[in-house]
């Protein structure tokens, strides 16, 4: 990726890394620090206990403390990304965020630690004192053939496993893309010729993986900047190359590459031509993993040869090879059943659940959260989305059962369907789906209406919208003062932003007459309707969003909801049939609730009731969540008794009689909807486990939960979404922050909501 094509600003960039607390990590108190029999218990003398318990038996050290899920991410620095030798602590932004990434996609802990060595011994040293600590060692941005060394030294002295990503991560990945080309294509691994070029890291770790998993040694050529490695080569040769070496009379990798099956790129950008893609086997099979750049371009490959399949390190081509596919999980693994080591059973095991998984159809309650545009296997879907929310448990589990089957595993899990179930249980679906979401929008982006681009925090989110690639901003402001904040933001060329003045907008005549016809027998003259296109933003911006002059529209960071709901009420109708309501969502570490109705409708009647429980139950679904839905109440199932239980006992009996396919239950308390041990208490309860969907009985008790839980409670909070408008349409809160608009921009395009 050249510097032109970077979808973000440098500034950008340091902000991202610098704003509220530096950095990209923190370490958060697992157990309770409120009382000070808390922190005897934590410290001195409680803590007192597991010391000796560890002493007396060091396997303890795994039930006491948090060891047996800590990875710690160590590198040197001599070779970041592509950026080469800029030093250990140059290299702690990218460590921080694979630490980052550990926790995200497998709930794995991990804290970063960059070594200030360049001597291979020392850095062996310093990492092997660390054992005591660290449940795992992920090694990072080591330059060959020191990573070598390193690797293989640790994992002879360490008794837990020690994981050079940057080779073995690439060559699992791409042996699961090259499982299924060869499927695709009607080949087998044992009867295919392939080309290597380079011969770093990846490159030899990719061709030994390979090997491993059935590629004869004489079939694969590996290439470095000289040429061939060819058995009697001596120039530029060590050890790691010479165990490829293999007769040939091939010297270029243009000689090279004729006839072959399959291209492994691990060098450089542009080091394929258009002539050696038409010199190989019919159906080549390319992987043109060089970053930032591959070798060739999807594109070029495919004008050379339409039936080639095609995979690099992109994002933005298909096929990605995305190591993410792969560490958290094998760590996740490994840790479950306290491996010694990352072995290659273990590996072959994840390159082989990775290459199944993305031969399954993707859930359509998947499917349809992000547009319907999953994915299904085929050229161009040989390797899975890095968010399929079920790689954690697909391959989490294929690698400890292959730990346990190759004898490293010091805890063997004895009933693994309970620990694929464990698996599932530690990441929270909504936040896989909104990813997909997110990606859904980039697959299908969407001319989305930002109607106060005026305000700073609205401005950044538009840009944020346009450079992450999910739309097109349509902004709604004066020209200038728009076009001046863009310029002091650092935007480059702000001047290709489309921007719409409500003042002297062509629309503005067309505007006037559709209000003015829908507005006339309420008591608005034409002048009226004029100064209300002219001077208001969010009635402006709604009759764009009419007009079909964008696909969706998000607005609120001026003025209140009712306030903005009502504006937009005098233009755009619900849908045919259904009630306009509000959904907060409430995402933490491993539950997601949806809270509606919180916005609309001030006391909904029963029939507004079991309406609001089903919509909600969709969205629900859409974002990965069977849902179980809670009527809440101040009473739990009759006690106290009250004047105001008649609209949820009739709402529970509407959905009785319409037999929906969900779980519901009601009138319920809060916490007994919530609290497993409190609704054992009730053994009639239909709900399964603890609600996920609560309905609430009326606007006022809503809108003050979703309020304080937003500003006290630890929860991320989604929303409000709106929904069951005609048009899509989100309304911001007015302390919402620029990634928060960006978030309702994406989901009024992605349509989650409707």
């Amino acid at each position: 990726m050249s510097a032109s094509d970077v979808p973000f600003t440098a500034r950008e960039a340091l902000l991202f890394h610098s704003q509220g607390r530096p950095g990209k990590i923190e370490i958060v108190a697992t157990k309770p620090m409120a009382t000070q029999r808390d922190l005897s218990l934590a410290y001195s003398p409680g803590v007192a206990v597991p010391v000796q318990a560890i002493a007396d038996d060091p396997a303890t050290a795994y039930d006491y403390t948090a060891k047996g899920n800590l990875v710690a991410v160590i590198s040197n620095g001599t070779a970041i990304l592509g950026m080469g030798n800029l030093g250990a602590l140059a290299s702690k932004p990218v460590m921080e965020g694979k630490a980052v990434l550990f926790k995200r996609f497998a709930d794995v802990d991990s804290i970063d630690i960059e070594v200030k060595t360049e001597d291979a011994q020392r850095f062996i040293d310093a990492v092997e004192l660390l054992e005591p600590t660290f449940g795992g060692i992920n090694l990072e941005d080591i330059a060959a053939p020191d990573c070598f060394v390193i690797e293989q030294t640790l994992r002879e002295r360490m008794n837990i496993p020690v994981f050079h990503d940057d080779q073995h991560g690439t060559a699992i990945i791409s042996a699961a893309g090259l499982i299924n080309a060869c499927l695709l294509t009607g080949r087998e691994l044992k009867d295919i010729k392939v080309v290597c070029n380079g011969a770093g890291a990846a490159a030899i770790a990719c061709t030994e993986l390979i090997k491993a998993m059935g590629v004869p040694h004489g079939n694969v050529i590996m290439c470095d900047r000289k040429g061939v490695i060819y058995q009697g080569r001596t120039e530029g040769m060590d050890q790691w190359k010479s165990a490829h070496a293999v007769p040939t009379e091939a010297r270029t990798l243009a000689e090279a590459i004729k006839g072959a099956d399959v291209f492994l790129g691990l060098s450089a950008a542009n080091a394929m031509t258009k002539d050696m893609v038409r010199d190989m086997a019919d159906q080549p099979i390319i992987f043109a993993m060089a970053n930032p750049d591959p070798e060739i371009t999807p594109p070029d490959a495919m004008e050379a040869r339409p039936d080639a399949i095609v995979a690099t390190g992109r994002s933005d081509y298909p096929n990605q090879v995305n190591n993410v596919l792969g560490f958290p999980f094998i760590f996740r693994g490994a840790l479950d059943v306290r491996a010694t080591t990352i072995n290659e059973e273990m590996k072959i095991a994840a390159a082989n659940a990775i290459a199944e998984l993305a031969r399954e159809t993707v859930h359509e309650d998947v499917a349809a959260a992000y547009g319907g545009n999953a994915q299904s296997f085929g050229r161009d879907y040989i390797i899975p989305a890095p968010f399929d929310p079920r790689l954690i448990e697909v391959v989490s589990s294929a690698v400890a059962k292959a730990a346990m089957d190759s004898g490293v595993a010091q805890k063997p899990i004895a009933d693994m369907d309970a620990y694929r179930a464990s698996l599932r249980a530690r990441q929270n679906p909504t936040t896989s789906v909104m990813a997909q979401v997110y990606e859904a929008a980039r697959a299908k982006p969407k001319r989305v209406i930002f109607a106060e681009a005026e305000e700073d925090v609205v401005l950044r989110a538009a840009v944020q919208f346009r450079q992450d690639g999910y739309g097109t901003p349509v902004l709604v402001g004066r020209d200038a003062t728009v076009l001046a904040k863009l310029q002091a933001m650092g935007v480059a060329n702000p001047e290709s932003y489309e921007i719409h003045n409500s003042v002297s907008s062509p629309l503005v005549p067309a505007m006037v007459d559709r209000l003015y016809l829908r507005l006339q027998r309420r008591g608005y003259l034409r002048r009226d309707i004029q100064r209300m296109v002219n001077r208001d933003r969010n009635i402006f911006g709604a009759l764009m969003l009419a007009m079909d002059q964008g696909d969706a529209m998000i607005t609120g960071i001026t003025r209140t909801f009712a306030q903005t709901m009502r504006e937009l009420r005098r233009v755009l109708d619900p849908k045919k049939g259904e009630i306009p309501f509000g959904i907060h969502v409430l995402v933490g570490k491993t539950h997601t609730v949806f809270m509606s109705d919180t916005t609309v409708n001030e006391r909904p009647s029963s029939e507004e009731l079991a309406y609001i429980a089903e919509q909600t139950a969709q969205v629900a679904r859409r974002m990965g969540h069977t849902p179980r839905v809670a009527f809440l109440s101040y009473s739990t199932f009759g006690n106290p008794a009250g004047n105001w239980l008649g609209n949820i006992r009739e709402a529970v009996a509407l959905l009785d009689s319409r037999k929906v396919a969900f779980e519901y239950e009601g009138e319920m308390a809060p916490d007994v909807a919530l609290n497993p041990a409190l609704m054992a208490n009730y053994p009639f309860c239909r709900l399964s486990g603890p609600a996920n969907v609560l309905v609430m009985p009326g606007l006022q008790s809503a809108n003050l939960s979703a309020k304080l839980l937003r500003e006290l409670g630890g929860d991320q909070v989604i929303g409000p979404m709106l929904v069951g408008m005609e048009k899509p349409v989100q309304i911001a809160t007015m302390s919402s922050s620029a990634s928060e608009i960006v978030a309702l921009a994406v989901l009024a395009s992605a349509g989650v909501a409707q």
